[in-house]
């Protein structure tokens, strides 16, 4: 074997081994424990991007190390293919968005080949493939028949420029989140899948999840349960003319104890109240479009200038009945609530800002802490508190008052105490051509019909003509035109769709005569699941209402999709710039910079390489085109090798913590291999080494042996159990040094040695799998080191002759002492009294107290 570490060579060679002997291909054994890992599949873009890179070989450490463990594993790649990009760029570069998305497939698949992915590439799926969608399509047409779809009109983002619906989360201050087109509100026809029918349950099995506390908030708060108080405010009657049914404005409040603090009403944009008061109020019909035009998020509602127009109409306070005015609110969306919302502007800072604004009435009813009328000059008060200002009301608490209130006015018929969730069923219709065409056919007398099975797939057809003007379906009377008056749907699936239940196909990717089979019940649910905080809500949420309808259907037997979660860091990295003359600026890549450092590191001056001349640092960020400093893997991987990008991004931070790209730390990475390479070269030089004889070893070969066996054991509780893989890599790089450092080259010295370097390859056969396979083999064995166990600890080598101990004094570090390891208690503390340094510290006191932590550290309390 070559004596130098040739990265490209080793990686060619055990990619070629592990292909032939199809060494990842998974198969069911009902004998042996599964193990089912997956990552967040990519979005066929055109090539792999460091986040990517991370979130892949987090995945892939984590197959391999449960595989070593005797798991049966599967880990599964496929492409989340449909959406808006290949439209975008089927329009910009007038090619068929099916090849620009198979030859973007291709092209990423060899890339992560080239990183040495332990996938079962035999179940690989695309989702825009008819083999994948057309069980999507047989499913929707099962939930149709059984209630649980629905068709209505609803008020929705409309990108202009996509010619889409957008949801909430995707309009950014009020514009497209892809297209940055201003975003229009308008109703239209679309299928909704009723989730909310399930909010109860999504809510209470969150409590069965191993995922991160953050992620389970976030769930929680989009559901979001709460109880509270749906009541009326009569409409007056001598104001404009009231529209049919308008005779009363229903609201829903968690806080009815603030209900005397009422001062004004406000509605949507959309609601009839607004639209009657378009016929009388000048400027309501402009504003109204406005608002349309408005963000939706909760975040734009939170930040954005609260505005309004009164519509002239005045409501009854239910209790008071003081005359409250009504306006038309930016704030108030139709599809929130009842669209109406009782406004107490003492108590909702919300609500605070428009009353300031529009110089409206403030009434405090809820006391501070010390009982007073709390301050409303800077904002609302919104904490719980004891009443005020509020009649016989006075002096009750919030739960007393959420009580006495809602009893009155359920009583006199005006209010009803709910339990309501934020949470709304799921539009999963999209006005766009890529995508899974919906499996419903309209007839001529107006019938609404899904498809049988006879007529299934529904496939996109792949010859389209391309323009600006909407989906290319609408125009293709081949597609929709089914004769007799009968047309097919035109909409296409929301793509969260196939993200949804992909995990599951991958079970059994191969039948085409079902959407599951067994299988599924063998792998699911998955047992780790690894991708972006990003996708913490809407797709992590549909995937597990998905799950829930298949397992109602009897597809699938769990509960829940994912047993554990793990939401990885992002990749960032320095960024550098030159201002331009129109006050924009020119980012530069930090692979075109030189940076001079500190003796700390820290950046002090930044040149471009090209002339010279200095560039600003911009701080770190995400790697995104916009700042220019993302780093192409491909470069990095000719460069040093898929081992040496492994091997730093698992090193460089926690999965969960973001990463912070480093060329020195990737140098760093590479050198270590380089040296752990020759390391085992040449102890394989000095000759086979004698049989282990563990009675008959030296101190320091039990030194060295002890350390081996520490070192399993950290890597195996850090990789297995807390899956930081950085704190595991310092181990065994700390194992490398020691053998470094052990000149012993007997026949003893060279065993201990060899158990130390083969625990070294082992540990790190997850991380850097091509080398590791390379030298596994170099130290004679005939069994591939993929089929290899992961390392035993031997309870024995930790066991320590001696032990050194700290001696505090009242909590303060005064000396060290070594000790036998079975010394008794006694021994200890007389030892650590007669160390020359804690006798003076002691010298005249008296020792109230003796603490022993056995193995650390003694404290001696005097006074």
């Amino acid at each position: 074997m070559d004596a130098q570490y040739n990265p490209f060579e080793i990686e060619r060679t055990a990619q070629q081994f592990w292909e032939k002997n199809r060494c990842f291909k998974a198969v069911e054994d009902a004998n042996r424990e599964k193990y089912y890992s997956l990552c967040m599949f990519p979005y066929p873009s055109g090539k792999l991007h460091m986040g990517h890179v991370r979130n892949y070989t987090i995945g892939d450490v984590v197959s391999r190390f449960q595989r070593m463990k005797g798991k049966n594993v599967l880990q599964p790649m496929g492409w989340d293919a449909f959406g808006m990009p290949a439209e975008n760029a089927a329009i910009k570069n007038r090619v068929a968005p099916g090849d620009w998305t198979h030859q973007n497939i291709d092209y990423m698949r060899d890339q992560l080949k080239a990183l040495g992915f332990a996938y079962d590439w035999d179940r690989e799926f695309a989702t825009c493939d008819s083999d994948y969608y057309r069980w999507e399509q047989w499913f929707f047409a099962r939930l149709v028949e059984k209630g649980l779809v629905y068709k209505k009109n609803s008020t929705v983002n409309w990108d202009p420029v996509d010619q889409t619906v957008l949801a909430n989360e995707q309009v950014i201050d009020g514009r497209g989140w892809r297209s940055g087109a201003l975003v229009e509100r308008r109703d239209i026809p679309l299928w909704f899948l009723k989730i909310t029918d399930y909010a109860e349950e999504l809510l209470a099995d969150l409590e069965h999840v191993d995922w991160p506390e953050q992620v389970k908030t976030m769930q929680r708060n989009w559901i979001g349960k709460s109880r509270g108080l749906e009541l009326s405010f009569d409409v007056a009657e001598d104001g404009p003319a009231l529209p049919e049914g308008s005779e009363a404005l229903t609201v829903f409040t968690t806080r009815p104890d603030t209900l005397m603090g009422v001062t004004y009403l406000a509605v949507a944009a959309d609601h009839p109240l607004a639209d009657a008061a378009s016929a009388h109020v000048e400027g309501m019909t402009a504003f109204r479009q406005e608002c349309r035009q408005g963000g939706t998020s909760e975040a734009d509602m939170a930040t954005m200038e609260k505005k309004g127009l009164a519509t002239g109409f005045e409501a009854i306070h239910p209790i008071s009945g003081d005359c409250l005015p009504v306006f038309v609110a930016n704030f108030v969306l139709m599809e929130y609530g009842t669209g109406a919302v009782m406004a107490v502007p003492g108590h909702d800072q919300r609500d605070w800002e428009f009353a300031t604004k529009y110089d409206l009435t403030i009434r405090p009813v809820i006391a501070d802490g010390k009982g007073n009328a709390p301050d409303l000059s800077e904002g609302a008060f919104t904490e719980h508190g004891t009443l005020i200002n509020s009649g016989e009301y006075d002096g009750l608490d919030f739960d007393a008052a959420f009580s006495a209130i809602s009893a009155r006015l359920e009583q006199e018929g005006r209010g009803v105490v709910k339990t309501n969730f934020r949470l709304r069923d799921w539009g999963v219709a999209r006005q766009r051509y890529w995508g899974a065409p919906i499996p419903v056919k309209y007839g001529p007398e107006g019938q609404t019909v899904p498809l049988t099975d006879d007529e299934l797939p529904v496939e996109l057809p792949q010859e389209v003509e391309f323009d600006a003007t909407g989906s290319p379906l609408k125009k293709m009377p081949a597609f929709y035109d089914l004769g007799d008056g009968w047309v097919r749907e035109t909409d296409t699936f929301d793509t969260f769709m196939e993200s949804s239940w992909y995990y599951a196909r991958f079970c059994c990717a191969d039948n085409d005569q079902a959407m599951l089979d067994e299988r599924a019940n063998y792998w699911l649910p998955v047992d780790i699941y690894i991708g972006g905080i990003e996708h913490a809500i809407l797709h992590l949420l549909y995937a597990r209402f998905f799950h829930k309808l298949m397992r109602d259907f009897g597809l699938v037997e769990s509960d829940e999709p994912f047993k554990r979660l793990l939401t990885q860091g992002m990749v960032v990295a320095e960024t550098y710039y030159r201002e331009l003359p129109n006050g924009g600026r020119d980012w530069f890549n930090p692979l075109e910079v030189t940076v001079d450092r500190d003796d700390r590191g820290r950046p002090l001056t930044a040149r471009l390489i090209s002339d010279g001349e200095p560039v600003t640092p911009g701080g770190i960020e995400k790697m995104s085109k916009s700042k220019n400093n993302g780093v192409d893997p491909q470069s990095m991987i000719d460069r040093f090798g898929a081992d040496t990008v492994r091997l730093f991004m698992m090193f460089a931070a926690p999965p969960e913590q973001s990463l912070e790209w480093s060329d020195s730390g990737v140098e760093g990475a590479h050198r270590f291999l380089k040296r752990l390479w020759r390391q085992v070269i040449e102890h394989v030089e000095n000759g086979a080494p004698a049989a282990l004889a563990i009675e008959s070893l030296t101190d320091d070969q039990r030194t060295l042996r002890r350390k081996t066996h520490e070192t399993i054991a950290k890597a195996s509780d850090d990789i297995g159990r807390r899956i930081t893989f950085n704190t595991a890599i310092a181990a065994v790089m700390e194992l490398s040094n020691a053998v470094s450092r052990f000149e012993d080259t007997s026949p003893q010295g060279l065993a201990v040695v060899r158990e130390a370097l083969e625990a070294c390859v082992l540990l790190l056969a997850p991380i850097t799998p091509h080398a590791m396979h390379a030298l596994w083999h170099q130290l004679g064995h005939d069994t591939p080191a993929i089929d290899a166990d992961w390392p035993q600890i031997d309870e024995q080598a930790l066991t320590r002759d001696s032990v050194e101990l700290a001696v505090q004094v009242n909590g303060k570090l005064r000396g060290r002492i070594s000790m036998p390891a079975s010394a008794e208690r006694d021994d200890i503390e007389q030892a650590a009294m007669k160390d020359a340094n804690v006798e003076r510290h002691i010298e005249g006191k008296t020792v109230r107290k003796v603490i022993v932590v056995p193995g650390k550290l003694i404290n001696i309390v005097v006074g």
